[in-house]
């Protein structure tokens, strides 16, 4: 199967830090299919072989065993061209046209790495230069609009020229192979699902931490803060993962479907729940590898007076007959203690102890996410020292152990990346890990009261680089009687 790739923002961030990586990868791995084209789009005024000299220079940065050869870099680069467009331009979408015209690939990707802004401007030029034909399919980036009102313009504007099988609304997320194991966990073994419900859980618990700052994304960040790009995305699509019903099937709609219904089942927010299970903070100076860091303030591109968080700890529950009751905890932050990306799922105790267990000791499943990909189930076990025995005592100490399956272990370099796996599926048209629009639009809709509460409220807490973010979290999950994993 031919194809051609159009990647839009060609040169940016985006593009050499995620996407070029991902390609050279599946490239690599014999999976890019043969006979395609990915054609940079950019501003800059380069040649097809400067173009490629800027990706070859780029690579230097990239994980050293996902780096290509020079060898296996020049194969690389026969596929890659460039082309200079300003996309405010009809008449570079013609000169676009004329580029895909020369082979008429059976497949064409137009993929937005640009900012989001440009989305409906860029759809409506693909229309107008007839480029929008049955072989078209459209990638759209995160964040997908600044609110439920603006995601639902671009949704307009792109269903007005595309259908919706056309349009892959990525979320990396969901192409990470512990997401991805989550699903096969869940629907492909009989072990959890007669336990995955509010009778044997007590809560479970998502976190994404970053102990890196806003870095070169200042301006941008500033604009957008931890709600919006984490939490309206990423971690509502892993809740729903965890908690969506089992589809009829691994068709797409059959999965996007019940995770709509997911969403569409969150308790809605209160004036009284906004203040009790809705935290936000702000990282303040503090340290960070054994080094002082500035806080978000003094970063490049930040406004000195700025009330943009950094930082959001949610209670969330879900409104139905499996999930009533149970809390899902959610928090996400930059300059956090360490870079850790997990979903807990914590058990109930049993019924009636007749062992002595540690103090705290649950059952609990966790899907490591980053920065290691895999599953540990926590579990109980009669401890092995008798000196532990107390005299009288009939009742057997245990001990806490695990099961670990870690995926790189496992795997190795069988294991596909997320990126890997997203464009795979594009070029494919598998939309199985891809959004759909209502989901987008009810996560929205869930989120845009806490957007319009914290616009009129005290601004985010401060909590001090290197730490796990604002006290006020803790006491959020604490007044249900649970602690954050690294509190337990």
């Amino acid at each position: 199967m031919s194809f051609d790739l159009v990647l839009f923002g060609g040169t940016g961030d985006l593009a050499w830090r995620k996407l070029m990586p991902a390609l050279f990868q599946a490239f690599r791995h014999g999976s890019l299919p043969e006979g395609g084209r990915i054609i940079g789009v950019a501003r800059d005024d380069l040649s097809d072989d400067q173009y490629r000299e800027l990706i070859e220079s780029r690579f230097a940065a990239v994980e050293g065993a996902k780096r290509p050869s020079p060898e296996e870099f020049k194969k690389f680069a026969s596929m890659l061209y460039f082309l200079r467009m300003d996309l405010s331009k009809p008449g570079d979408y013609a000169t676009l046209a004329d580029t895909l015209a020369s082979r008429n690939a059976d497949t064409v990707v137009m993929y937005l790495a640009t900012a989001p802004a440009l989305f409906t401007q860029v759809v409506e030029q693909i229309a107008a230069a007839d480029l929008n034909t049955p072989r078209t399919r459209i990638v759209l980036e995160k964040p997908l609009g600044h609110d439920l009102a603006s995601n639902r313009a671009i949704n307009d504007a792109v269903r007005k020229v595309l259908s919706e099988k056309q349009v892959f609304r990525i979320d990396h997320y969901l192409g990470k192979p512990s997401v991805q194991n989550l699903f096969a966990l869940r629907f492909g073994n009989a072990l959890f699902e007669p336990i995955w419900r509010r009778e044997h859980i007590a809560n479970i618990q998502i976190t994404i931490a970053e102990d890196l700052g806003v870095e070169k994304r200042g301006a941008f960040y500033d604009q957008t803060g931890a709600l919006r790009d984490m939490v309206q995305n990423h971690a509502l699509q892993l809740v729903c993962a965890i908690a969506m019903e089992p589809p009829i099937n691994a068709h797409a709609d059959a999965l996007r479907d019940e995770k709509l219904k997911v969403l569409r089942s969150l308790k809605p927010w209160t004036p009284e729940t906004l203040g009790l299970h809705a935290i936000r903070g702000q990282y303040t100076a503090g340290t960070a590898y054994g080094e002082r860091v500035h806080g978000y303030k003094d970063e490049p591109g930040i406004d000195p007076q700025s009330r943009t968080e950094t930082f959001v700890a949610l209670r969330a529950e879900i409104a139905n007959w499996r999930w009533a009751g149970v809390p899902f905890y959610i928090r996400t932050g930059k300059r956090l203690a360490s870079r850790d990306a997990r979903i807990e799922v914590n058990f109930r105790p049993t019924p009636h102890a007749i062992f002595r267990a540690p103090a705290g000791a649950v059952n609990k499943l966790v899907i490591n996410l980053q920065p290691k990909d895999g599953l540990e189930l926590h579990l109980l076990s009669q401890a092995q020292d008798n000196r532990k025995r107390i005299s009288g005592d009939a009742a057997q100490p245990l001990a806490s152990v695990q099961l670990d399956l870690d995926f790189d272990k496992r795997f190795g370099s069988e294991r596909v990346g997320a990126y890997e796996r997203l464009l795979l599926d594009v070029i494919d048209g598998r939309l199985n890990l891809f959004v759909r629009s209502d989901e987008q639009e009810e996560a929205w809709r869930w989120v845009e009261p806490l957007i319009d509460s914290w616009g009129s409220d005290g601004g985010p807490r401060p909590y001090a680089a290197g730490t796990w973010g604002p006290s006020a979290s803790s006491a959020m999950i604490a007044r249900d009687g649970f602690a954050w994993s690294e509190e337990q």
